[in-house]
């Protein structure tokens, strides 16, 4: 959707599908690579220099540690994804970066993230951590709990510590996203597509406090000028997006 070429033809198959049903999609995409970079900027502007971004996924364009090594050279990234071939993409591209590293495993094995070499090396976990878990939450279904698996992460970063969600909207294009979810799990997908409401997305950040606009429309988050949000008024809504502050 971000118009990169490290992807595979089953997922540009399904992402043509959908974007059919939906057109504009990769407006919203580009709206949500957008929201990373800001989030990270506005965690790194308040002295956060460590970061967690969980399933970060194959590389694209403007990564965590390229946004926030750009404000400070020393800022510290962990990366985590459970996909082989993401991880060894990564470790690739991240070969010559000493402050960057990616652990492959599921995000539900939370001491076993916090607690792996990369994370011990890089993370000082008596320092305010920035946690990114960006388009992840809607693939963890209600009765895995994902508001138990977010405060377990939440409980093991110190006060000051950040978390950067986004997920998408059941709110605005809901019946369009509830086919794309169908569509997902006709594919034969082992990740399926979990819709839900503000109030279900703003549940998730329980225990943190959230930052000024509050859980938005991803394009609605700080937007610092055009290429921050979508011509198409509905890209910017598709996506809640927010920032909250472990107090």
């Amino acid at each position: 959707m971000l118009g990169g070429a490290h992807n595979f033809a089953v997922d540009r198959e399904i992402a043509l599908q959908i974007d059919r049903m939906m057109p504009g999609l990769r407006a919203g995409a580009r709206v949500n690579r957008a929201f990373l970079g800001r989030a990270v900027r506005f965690m790194a502007d308040q002295g956060v220099r460590q970061f967690l971004d969980i399933g970060s996924g194959i590389p694209t364009v403007s990564n965590v540690h390229e946004v926030a090594q750009a404000v400070d050279p020393e800022c510290r990234v962990v990366y985590v994804d459970r996909d082989p071939i993401a991880v060894a993409h990564s470790e690739l591209m991240l070969a010559d970066n000493d402050r960057a590293a990616i652990v492959r495993a599921d995000m539900r094995d939370v001491e076993g993230i916090l607690n792996s070499p990369q994370a011990r090396r890089l993370l000082d976990f008596d320092q305010p951590v920035g946690l990114l878990m960006m388009l992840m939450l809607h693939w963890i279904p209600d009765e895995w709990e994902p508001a138990g698996l977010v405060a377990r992460y939440r409980d093991a970063l110190p006060a000051g510590s950040y978390l950067a969600a986004s997920h998408v909207s059941a709110d605005h294009v809901g019946s369009r996203m509830h086919r794309a979810a169908e569509m997902i799990k006709e594919s034969g997908s082992r990740d399926q597509l979990t819709v839900r409401t503000h109030a279900g997305v703003l549940a998730l950040f329980d225990g943190f406090d959230l930052v000024e606009p509050g859980l938005v429309g991803c394009g609605e988050w700080r937007p610092s000028g055009p290429a921050d949000v979508s011509d198409e008024p509905m890209m910017n809504m598709l996506l809640y997006a927010g920032v909250g502050r472990k107090p």
